[in-house]
């Protein structure tokens, strides 16, 4: 059964910098590929990035490119998420997914129970 556990969620100024971990367990990390999703209030979950199985390929949603940053450590079994210059419009609902297969787009498999990121202006 895989289970994957986020943590770093918090509050942070507009501008400010913000780092989320997913610990994967149940299964060998790098046999999946890894994204992140958000939702906002009363906004529908969004696809914001994802990393392929070697972490070589990265996919970025347009309105995070450049300021987010997904990363792998397949040996630790973690896969993070750097935050930079952040604005009030990502604050959300952030959850870790992972997929089967090597398409870094589709459906995902798994999910963990999300972490709140608050970003105040």
């Amino acid at each position: 059964q895989v289970q994957l556990v986020e943590s770093g969620g918090g509050l942070v100024q507009a501008g400010g910098s913000l780092g989320l971990s997913c610990t994967i367990s149940g299964t060998t990390a790098s046999t999946l590929v890894m994204g992140w999703f958000r939702q906002a209030p009363g906004k529908e979950r969004e696809f914001v990035a994802a990393i392929s199985r070697s972490g070589d390929d990265t996919y970025y949603v347009d309105s995070v490119k450049g300021r987010f940053a997904i990363s792998r450590d397949n040996p630790k079994s973690t896969v993070a998420l750097q935050m930079n210059s952040l604005k009030p419009e990502d604050t959300a609902i952030y959850y870790c997914a992972a997929r089967e297969g090597i398409i870094l787009q589709g459906h995902y498999d798994y999910w963990g129970q999300g972490t709140q990121v608050t970003v105040s202006s």
